[in-house]
C-alpha cells in the first residue's frame, strides 16, 4: 500500500462523502414530469383492468422495462427479502400475476415456507406506483415446461447453470457452469431443470399510486371480498 487515504481514485470517495451524496440526491429531479392523470372516480370496479391499462400505456410510451418487478417474501424465520424479476403473465380478470423461479432458491425456498408474497412497480416516467399482495400457489409442470422452452438459449442456459444466490469461488467456476448448461442446452433442448417453476400471485389487496408534480398524489386501493371488490380513496 503507498498510504492512500480509503476511497482515494473512487469518485467522489473521502471522509464526509456522505453529506455530499445527500445532497446530490436532494438535487436530482423528482417527478419532473408531464405525467399521466388519474381521476378516481373513473377507475374500474376491479383492479385487473387497471393494472392492465397501467400496463399498456407504459409499454405503448416506451417506458424502460414495466413488465419487471419487485416481489417481496418472507422465510420461516420472518425475515423479509426482495429482489427484481420478470413478469410471466397477468390474468386480468382474475388480478393474478405469473412469475418463475428454481423451486431451489431463496425465493422458491420462502414460498414454500410462506406461500404469501408482494409484487411492486414503479415507473418513474410515469410517476405509476403498483403493488400487490396475496396468496402464492405453484402451477403445474406443464407450465413450467412452457415457459421454460419459450426462453431463449441464452435464458435457458442461465437456468441450467443453476446454484441461485450459492457462493461462487470465481469467475472461472461460473464459466465453467455456464459452458457445460449450454452444452447440455443444445445437446437436448426439450430438457427442462427440475426445480424450475411458474408461481401464481391472487392479489387480495391491489393499490394504485399516481403521482402528482405539485405533489396532490392520487391512491386507490382495492381489496377482494365474498363478493368482489371494494375500492378505497385513500391519503397519499
Amino acid at each position: 500500500m503507498s498510504g492512500e487515504e480509503p476511497g482515494h481514485g473512487l469518485p467522489h470517495g473521502g471522509p464526509g462523502d456522505d453529506e455530499a451524496l445527500l445532497a446530490r440526491m436532494r438535487a436530482a429531479p423528482v417527478l419532473a414530469g408531464p405525467l399521466p392523470r388519474f381521476a378516481p372516480e373513473d377507475a374500474p370496479d376491479a383492479p385487473g383492468p387497471l393494472f392492465a391499462g397501467w400496463l399498456d400505456r407504459a409499454l405503448a410510451d416506451g417506458v424502460p422495462e414495466p413488465h419487471v418487478t419487485t416481489l417481496s417474501t418472507t422465510g420461516a424465520d420472518g425475515a423479509p427479502s426482495a429482489r427484481v424479476l420478470m413478469l410471466r403473465g397477468v390474468d386480468i380478470a382474475d388480478c393474478a400475476c405469473v412469475f418463475a423461479s428454481d423451486a431451489g432458491s431463496p425465493k422458491g425456498e420462502d414460498l414454500a415456507a410462506n406461500p404469501r408474497a408482494a409484487l411492486s412497480w414503479y415507473w418513474p416516467a410515469h410517476g405509476r406506483q403498483i403493488r400487490m399482495t396475496g396468496p402464492v400457489t405453484a402451477l403445474g409442470g406443464d407450465t413450467a415446461r412452457a415457459d421454460f422452452l419459450g426462453r431463449s438459449a441464452a435464458s435457458r442456459t442461465a437456468g441450467f447453470t443453476g446454484r441461485m444466490s450459492r457462493p461462487l469461488s470465481g469467475p472461472r467456476e461460473y464459466d465453467r457452469a455456464r459452458q457445460a448448461a449450454q452444452a447440455l442446452v443444445e445437446g437436448e433442448p426439450g430438457r427442462v431443470p427440475d426445480g424450475h417453476t411458474v408461481y401464481r400471485l391472487r392479489a387480495q389487496e391491489a393499490e394504485f399510486f399516481q403521482a402528482d408534480p405539485e405533489r396532490f398524489h392520487v391512491r386507490v386501493r382495492y381489496t377482494r371480498t365474498d363478493e368482489g371488490w371494494t375500492r378505497t380513496l385513500l391519503w397519499p
